[in-house]
């Protein structure tokens, strides 16, 4: 019986916990202006923040390396020299090879001029008249004319020698230029990557080389009064970030051995520089791989004089692209990063307005940090909320929303979701009863009008109405065996009972809301199997109405979601005991629990059974036993009228 009371305990306090997850997620004008200044911070501070940036994510990255070669007995310094020259090593021989394919391609580019000339001059013929593309083949022309002036002129300057009896150009000399700056000037921006680069590197490995004291410093000064969170974020931080960085790399990798292979196949040149970009570029959340897809098709419109070489580069990109993103993807991320779709464009947008290119490439990982932050630190839960991609309304709050809003279609295919794995009295349990009692809390408020009462009772109605089929699906599926039941879900390890043969009744006790309720709790035990009857609460005010009702029917089932109903549910089982004395008549009322109102008992109101959940109010109502009769308040006896007696003068 505990166990049946678990979900409805759960959907008690619904008021009291939507309140606190909306206070936790509160903007507030401090919060506001720590943003903005975390943002100029970064701003300014990009010089020394980028190179951080870096070693600490290639840190998250390399940890798992180094903790495996650790389990393996390996020294710790060794395991963190070979990672980190392993990870260098291959950016390095990355970046020669691309150098080196630039290098390739810049030399042949003269060479393809020729054919895009040639298909805007086609395509100009084919689309004449048409304003646009005439404009884009002059641009065609000019460029191409513009490139062949210079080549020609470079080639004319080489042929002629240079004239001895050319006039001198008068020089003036105003300040002598100093050796050491000029060649500082040249040296200082060949240097400046090298020094980053050599900076992340010591960075990466004195942080692997102490992590567990950085670890324990950063608990020390941000979470020491709750261990216990703080651990939690810093494992969730470093699984995600971790676990993004190696599987994006592996999908990458996966992705740009097809392509190269496809495009050297096809014919296009420096092959291995595009499968390297498209590697590189998929880092970048949904621009990166269109770039990657735009420059070999501009190739391949160079190099070939008909349109069929483009068609197949377009061809091989569109299927990798497929298959990466409903095969590989899906089978080797398992879990995602937790960031929604817009979130991962809008901090793009945002890290590559604060670090450029470079920030484009880190908006990922470095928005993950921020989520984990939101995820476990309460002042920070807004950020969960914007940029998490997990349900921010809880299944009956979003009910009850959409009911509340006029909507029972959306409604409803949020209801069909949730059966695909649940069943329909689970459902009404934990959703659809809460969403009822977040109604009632709001009309006890008075928070609600007459209008939108009735929009809402009307719009469950309409729920339950399309349920329907679902419903009648359920009823109709085959009896499982015994040894199936055993294997099932713990959570359904009681099954509810079989009501074949039973006819129930189920009526609302004072509003329209109670009548949704019952409505819910009449289909539940149509499922079951049981005979059931739907009334609403104006057929017990009229006797009439009802009488034809309870004619056959073996229990009366009258829900209340106000709490405060103890005196109302009295009057209602006595007057069904008067019409019917061998009928059972039930209550259920799930804020009655002893904590929102006074827990009801059934001597208390004459009723069989008192019930604050929907699962066990089906089991009471399809229980074979007795009625209870009904208690009539027992009358004081009449006192005798005292006799005038007349007085005798």
């Amino acid at each position: 019986m505990d166990n049946l009371r678990v979900g409805n305990l759960e959907s008690l306090d619904i008021a009291q916990r939507t309140t606190d997850a909306s206070a936790a997620t509160k903007f507030s004008g401090r919060t506001i202006l720590i943003l903005i200044g975390v943002a100029v911070i970064l701003k300014v501070g990009q010089e020394i923040l980028v190179p951080l940036a870096l070693a600490l994510l290639l840190t998250f990255a390399l940890a798992p390396i180094v903790s495996f070669l650790r389990k393996r007995s390996v020294p710790k310094i060794v395991a963190v020299i070979f990672a980190v020259v392993s990870a260098f090593s291959a950016i390095a021989l990355f970046s020669f090879l691309v150098a080196t394919q630039v290098s390739n391609l810049a030399e042949n580019i003269p060479t393809y001029q020729r054919n895009i000339v040639d298909k805007v001059q086609s395509l100009r013929a084919a689309g004449s008249g048409n304003g646009v593309i005439e404009h884009l083949s002059r641009v065609a022309e000019r460029v191409g004319s513009e490139l062949q002036i210079r080549a020609e002129e470079s080639q004319e300057a080489e042929a002629v020698p240079p004239a001895v009896d050319r006039d001198p150009l008068p020089v003036e000399i105003i300040t002598r230029s100093n050796p050491i700056q000029t060649l500082g000037n040249l040296i200082l921006p060949l240097i400046s990557p090298f020094a980053t680069a050599g900076l992340v590197v010591v960075l990466v490995i004195f942080m692997l080389l102490e992590r567990e004291d950085l670890r324990d410093r950063f608990i020390r000064l941000v979470g020491l009064g709750d261990l216990h969170r703080t651990t939690s974020a810093l494992q969730d931080a470093g699984r995600r970030v971790g676990r993004y960085l190696l599987m994006q790399l592996v999908v990458n990798t996966l992705y740009a051995v097809p392509i190269t292979l496809g495009l050297w196949i096809l014919g296009i040149p420096n092959a291995l520089l595009w499968g390297l970009l498209t590697l590189v570029l998929r880092f970048v959340p949904y621009i990166g791989p269109v770039i990657g897809m735009v420059l070999p098709l501009f190739l391949a419109l160079a190099i070939a004089p008909g349109w069929s070489l483009v068609l197949w580069v377009a061809a091989l990109f569109a299927t990798v692209e497929l298959i990466s993103n409903n095969v590989i993807e899906p089978w080797l991320y398992g879990a995602h990063t937790g960031l929604s779709p817009l979130a991962i464009i809008v901090s793009a947008i945002f890290w590559s307005w604060l670090w450029g290119p470079l920030g484009l490439m880190l908006s990922t990982p470095l928005t993950v940090c921020l989520v984990v932050l939101g995820r476990h630190v309460p002042q920070f839960a807004f950020l969960d909320v914007l940029l998490g991609n997990e349900a921010v309304l809880e299944p009956h709050e979003k009910l009850y929303q959409r009911l509340l809003a006029g909507d029972p279609s959306e409604a409803t295919d949020n209801a069909e979701e949730y059966l695909e794995e649940e069943y329909l009295a689970d459902y009404y349990e934990k959703v659809g009863l809460p969403a009822l009692l977040l109604a009632e809390v709001d009309r006890q408020r008075g928070v609600m009008s007459d209008v939108q009462l009735h929009q809402f009772a009307s719009n469950c109605r309409a729920l339950v109405e399309n349920l329907s089929d679902i419903a009648e699906e359920e009823e109709n599926e085959d009896i499982q065996p015994p040894d199936a039941l055993e294997k099932q879900d713990p959570a359904h390890a009681e099954e509810l009972p079989d009501g074949e043969g039973r006819t129930v009744l189920c009526l609302g006790g004072r509003g329209a809301m109670d009548d949704a309720a019952a409505a819910m709790l009449a289909q539940v035990l149509e499922v079951q199997g049981a005979t059931v009857y739907s009334g609403t609460h104006a057929d017990l005010t009229a006797r009439p109405a009802v009488q034809p009702r309870i004619e056959g029917v073996e229990t009366v089932i009258i829900a209340f979601l106000n709490g405060n109903s103890k005196s109302h549910a009295r009057l209602m089982v006595r007057r069904v005991k008067r019409l019917r004395a061998d009928v059972r008549v039930g209550i259920m009322i799930p804020l009655a629990n002893g904590t929102d109102h006074p827990r009801i008992e059934a001597a208390e109101i004459g009723a069989d059974f008192v019930c604050q959940s929907m699962s066990q109010t089906v089991i009471d109502a399809l229980t074979v036993a007795p009625p209870v009769s009904l208690q009539v308040p027992v009358r004081r006896a009449a006192r005798p009228r005292a006799r005038l007696v007349k007085a005798v003068v």
